[in-house]
């Protein structure tokens, strides 16, 4: 039987608050709900995208990358900063568009891809 699609990604946080307002304002993402400490999980497209406490997640869980699509990296940026997030680095992939990776206040990877114009 084939592996079917993505159903979400979770990243373990250990400050529920912290971590739900920082993804909250700094990406704009909206809140599906939220399971008092264990769960915060996100709108995003057809992917669910979780925050998940460190007894809600898999043995052995440690952070997680998450590529969000974007159209502008350099606004974004301002705003993660801001929060409390890293920029890290970016990597332009040519016709494939860029990436720039950033840490969230807990340290957590995640990047922001825009895709090239056409």
């Amino acid at each position: 039987m084939p592996l079917g699609a993505i159903r979400s990604v979770y990243t373990v946080a250990n400050d529920m608050d912290l971590m739900q307002a920082f993804y909250a304002e700094a990406l704009e993402l909206p809140l599906a709900f939220r399971d008092r400490d264990n769960w915060c999980q996100f709108k995003v497209g057809q992917l669910g995208f979780a925050l998940s406490s460190p007894a809600e997640a898999a043995t052995g869980a440690r952070g997680s990358v998450v590529v969000f699509g974007a159209t502008d990296v350099a606004q974004l940026a301002q705003r993660i900063e801001r929060l409390g997030g890293l920029h890290l680095s970016s990597r332009d992939m040519g016709s494939h568009g860029s990436v720039a990776t950033f840490a969230d206040p807990e340290n957590n990877l995640f990047q922001i891809h825009v895709r090239q114009s056409t």
